[in-house]
């Protein structure tokens, strides 16, 4: 349940001349500064319509370190490049975007949630501080949202307390709201398979929590102990994070234990409290860029909205990375796809209208060396219709 902020304007008490003074949106949000995890949500008015690039989760992420960064350089340089598990998560908009040629556009009249959340205490203090000089609008490329409000999402909490809250759970049913994959063995993998889940969410406690548990004994407990009960499931595949195609699913899972779960009931404690941790941290990677994002219980059945031009995206960088790769079969190796895989974003992108200089900034690359690329790219796209 969302608990909104308060947004009430503070009267005067000057001659009515005086111009009324507004809170902030968030002016009422605080936690404690014990806190580790929390969620917010911030809810965006556009005051008129507005093209989206399909990749604009790059840079809502950007955007998010960039004002850490101006606030705490040291924390942003923290979220961003020192933690081998990122302390935060964002989501994509949750709002109906519609289509427009090569883009999608947000509308005017409706709201825009996005969901930001910390699992450490360092970053959850450092949103506090944000949150209490929070500019007014967001600014993505063309188009600036303005920040109508900002609630609580998911309540301020530390893994003390979701441990002690695990201890008397017995629901287990998770529901993954946006598209949510694995990495295994270097590929994409797309179902909810109970090691991968659970392995997921235990990396994050153990990088974050005072008390770590060894994966190995915990994955094999899993392995022997937890059951899919039910399912409803959807595949896709979706562009998401700097480059590439990411094969993905939606949908919800019923988890249970067998018997033999009461033999360690430490660890049945553990999966009950990584079962509550599940929403705040998300599911399988690419969670800073909006992917993963988990709700506990069994939520309706509605795929996420994709547009028709990502759709086309996607089918165009899967199509190019296919024929780089096969042009590339005799150096082999993860350096051919890697390198398959930026030519075929790059040139994707760039066939679909976007500047090099867009898309060298969302991908951190140098605009020679994309441009170079796309050049390398096109000449080998040539050499294969021949």
């Amino acid at each position: 349940m969302i608990t909104q902020a308060t947004n009430v304007p503070i009267t005067s008490t000057r001659k009515a001349a005086r111009p009324v003074r507004q809170p902030s949106p968030a002016q009422a949000l605080t936690w404690p500064t014990d806190t580790e995890l929390v969620g917010i949500v911030l809810e965006l008015a556009p005051a008129q319509a507005y093209e989206l690039y399909p990749q604009y989760t790059i840079g809502l992420h950007a955007w998010f370190l960039d004002q850490i960064r101006q606030m705490d350089p040291q924390l942003s340089a923290l979220m961003h490049d020192e933690q081998a598990e990122k302390a935060f998560t964002i989501s994509g908009l949750d709002g109906s975007l519609l289509t427009k040629g090569r883009s999608f556009q947000v509308q005017v009249g409706q709201t825009y949630r996005w969901t930001i959340t910390a699992l450490s205490q360092q970053v959850a203090q450092g949103l506090a501080q944000w949150l209490s000089q929070l500019p007014p609008v967001v600014e993505l490329r063309g188009a600036p949202l303005p920040i109508k409000r900002v609630a609580i999402a998911l309540p301020p909490t530390t893994y003390a307390t979701l441990w002690a809250t695990g201890a008397t759970t017995d629901a287990a049913t998770l529901s993954f709201v946006s598209p949510t994959s694995f990495r295994r063995r270097g590929q994409h993998f797309p179902l909810p398979v109970p090691a991968n889940v659970f392995h997921s969410y235990l990396r994050r406690w153990n990088a974050f929590a005072d008390v770590e548990y060894d994966a190995d004994l915990f994955w094999e407990w899993v392995e022997d102990t937890v059951l899919v009960l039910r399912h409803r499931l959807e595949s896709m595949k979706v562009v998401a994070g700097k480059k590439g195609v990411v094969t993905a699913f939606t949908g919800a899972v019923e988890f249970g234990l067998s018997p033999k779960a009461q033999d360690d009931l430490e660890f049945e404690q553990l999966f009950y409290t990584l079962v509550q941790l599940a929403p705040y941290c998300g599911t399988g990677h690419k969670t800073t860029f909006g992917l993963g994002q988990t709700r506990l219980g069994w939520q309706p059945a509605e795929p996420p909205h994709v547009p028709s031009m990502q759709t086309m995206l996607v089918e165009r960088i899967a199509e190019l990375t296919d024929l780089f790769i096969a042009q590339r079969q005799r150096t082999g190796g993860d350096r051919a796809s890697n390198t398959a895989e930026t030519w075929a974003t790059i040139l994707a992108r760039r066939e679909l209208g976007e500047s090099l200089q867009d898309v060298a900034a969302d991908l951190s690359m140098n605009y020679e060396t994309v441009k170079t690329y796309v050049k390398l790219a096109r000449r080998a796209l040539k050499e294969s219709e021949l």
